[in-house]
């Protein structure tokens, strides 16, 4: 038996294959994936973009979808607009200046356009940060979609389309579920737009 084998790592994989199960088995899971892709869809094919934050886990999440639109997920095809925020320079500068709880909200007020859309990731629902970039991306006129968990917290009465995981004690379910909603979102975005 390998020395790194054990039955607690074994058990990590069954639950998140139980999560994941869970989230599948829900078809309201696939009609609110295919409401933000259609949002995200309508948004590209009106010149707009998609504009994506979180905290830790959730900012490489954001991060992750950006690139992937902007650059290249299953096939080669034309970039579409999509930024995270995760800019270091502006993070810090905007963190020392106003408050760390700002940091998003400042970035939608001067990046942020009238049918634009904000990807909101947030495992508690409740990350003040993020929550104050959905009201500067509503007061912008942005499609607001939310990627939660647990109950999904303020964010889930905010956004105009709410993704949440199965409640979990633990964040990183939450993430697991999260990264497979976001390529499923990008997976279908090609398909419908080449």
């Amino acid at each position: 038996m390998c020395p790194m084998s054990n039955p607690l790592s074994k058990n990590s994989f069954t639950e998140a294959a139980q999560v994941l199960e869970l989230f599948i088995s829900n078809e309201a899971n696939f009609q609110k994936l295919d409401a933000a892709v259609q949002m995200l869809v309508d948004s590209f094919r009106n010149k707009g973009k998609v504009i994506s934050c979180g905290n830790g886990g959730s900012m490489c999440d954001a991060m992750h979808f950006a690139e992937e639109l902007s650059g290249r997920f299953r096939a080669d095809r034309p970039p579409l607009p999509a930024l995270s925020i995760s800019d270091a320079s502006h993070i810090s500068c905007v963190a020392n200046d106003y408050g760390y709880a700002h940091v998003f909200s400042r970035f939608i007020e001067a990046v942020g356009q009238p049918g634009d859309v904000l990807l909101a990731i947030s495992t508690s629902g409740n990350s003040e940060n993020v929550i104050r970039a959905v009201h500067a991306a509503r007061a912008k006129n942005m499609g607001i979609i939310a990627l939660t968990g647990k109950d999904g917290g303020q964010l889930a009465q905010l956004a105009d389309v709410e993704i949440r995981a199965p409640y979990s004690d633990f964040a990183d379910r939450a993430q697991e579920i999260h990264i497979k909603a976001i390529h499923y979102m990008i997976e279908k975005i090609e398909k419908i737009l080449f």
